[in-house]
């Protein structure tokens, strides 16, 4: 538990604004949705990662005749971080692979969102995995901060 607030902490630090609320992060962003969710999307390439799909939430109202505020969900992982997280605990596989929601609220803020390791290692009681937690927590922070930062 100590090692996830370490991580959390050191995002905290670097980045301009984190909230952490009912299991997510949310990360305040200098740029827009759809910026964000490309700067996202390099630097999970550059480190190898795969993004299963990118996910436009307020083109897919609009086919509908409904209106949503820029929304879009990136879906990424890598099987060597993610597999360890199943062994320890196989229903976390119902919260992978990993998600970044990048939204904006009603006051036209950007925010990066995505659910908190801590989180998800105490709702599905992970046992043993605590180092696996600790790298994705700090690459997550690492994600949000190069994607959210100028």
């Amino acid at each position: 538990m100590r090692k996830f607030l370490l991580g959390f902490s050191f995002l905290a630090l670097f980045c301009s604004s984190v909230i952490a609320a009912d299991g997510l992060v949310n990360v305040k962003s200098v740029h827009t949705v759809n910026v964000t969710a490309d700067r996202l999307e390099n630097v999970l390439e550059s480190k190898g990662m795969t993004i299963f799909a990118r996910i436009n939430h307020a083109a897919g109202a609009e086919k509908v005749g409904k209106t949503l505020r820029p929304t879009e969900l990136v879906i990424f992982g890598n099987p060597k971080i993610g597999t360890p997280l199943m062994q320890c605990s196989q229903s976390i596989a119902i919260d992978l692979p990993q998600k970044a929601l990048i939204w904006e609220d009603e006051k036209g803020q950007v925010w990066f969102s995505y659910n908190n390791p801590e989180y998800l290692a105490n709702r599905h009681n992970t046992q043993g995995c605590e180092e696996v937690f600790k790298k994705v927590t700090n690459a997550l922070g690492k994600f949000a901060l190069k994607a959210t930062s100028q």
